[in-house]
């Protein structure tokens, strides 16, 4: 299937590693221009040897830590005249409301809520002037299945749901689509970092971090391949008539009783 994508650009936050990693190789690989934004800058110029080398694509890197907002702006502004957006960067902690301080909850929503915000802000601005564009956020499951164990992330997430809703059902009337996806649990760093303080938690002991794993649909975690091939089905034109909705990836999970 062609999706169309090729000569396009695309600019994609957290894109050093895990999912965004992966939905960048995925759109380079349609033949898209990536720019690449994350905070470690060896980390970047490493996905980016590894694009170049498999897609030859035009790649260009922004070390940059997007919970600064005068830093989101010169991201928008050096990448200029994107067609596609990838809301990617977070890094929101796991806890319960007495462990998650407001300047831990704070920080944390910097990056991830309002840098989701402000960056779409400043992009689709530029989107909406030309009559074409495409927004896609990657969310996550505790947005739509709460979890008072990862409060901040669950309050966050469900606001970043009604924030590309709600925007997500005007933009098209200026020819933008602002679409969003619920990861579930899925193979990264990230998500080991998390199910080890669940498991710390549940069993006095990191390490059993796996066990959390053995009920899941299929009995396994998802790859970001796997979340980065929907990401460039919804970002492409076989995606045209999708706009401020969600997909969930989690093979089920949010499906199942209890």
């Amino acid at each position: 299937m062609d999706l169309n994508l090729a000569g396009r650009t695309a600019l994609i936050t957290g894109a050093s590693k895990g999912i965004g990693l992966a939905v960048a190789q995925s759109l380079a690989e349609e033949g898209c221009a990536v720019h690449l934004a994350a905070r470690t800058q060896a980390d970047l110029e490493s996905a980016r040897d590894r694009i170049v080398q498999a897609h030859g694509v035009e790649v260009t890197i922004h070390p940059t830590d997007l919970s600064v907002s005068a830093n989101v702006l010169a991201l928008a502004e050096a990448a200029g005249d994107i067609d596609i957006l990838v809301n990617n960067a977070g890094a929101i902690p796991g806890g319960d409301i007495a462990q998650i301080d407001e300047a831990t909850w704070r920080a944390a929503w910097d990056l991830k809520v309002f840098g989701y915000v402000n960056l779409t802000r400043a992009v689709y601005e530029r989107m909406k002037a030309r009559g074409k564009g495409a927004i896609v956020n990657v969310i996550g499951l505790a947005g739509e299945r709460f979890d008072a164990d990862y409060i901040a992330g669950s309050t966050g997430n469900a606001g970043l749901m009604g924030f590309t809703r709600a925007l997500g059902g005007a933009s098209a009337d200026h020819g933008v689509r602002v679409v969003g996806v619920n990861p579930g649990y899925i193979a990264t760093d990230r998500m080991t970092t998390l199910l080890k303080r669940r498991a710390q938690d549940s069993f006095g002991d990191q390490s059993r971090w796996r066990e959390l794993l053995k009920d899941l649909p299929m009995g396994r975690a998802g790859e970001p391949e796997e979340v980065a091939a929907v990401v460039t089905f919804l970002a492409s034109d076989r995606a045209s008539f999708i706009s401020g909705t969600i997909v969930t990836l989690d093979a089920g999970l949010s499906a199942r009783a209890g």
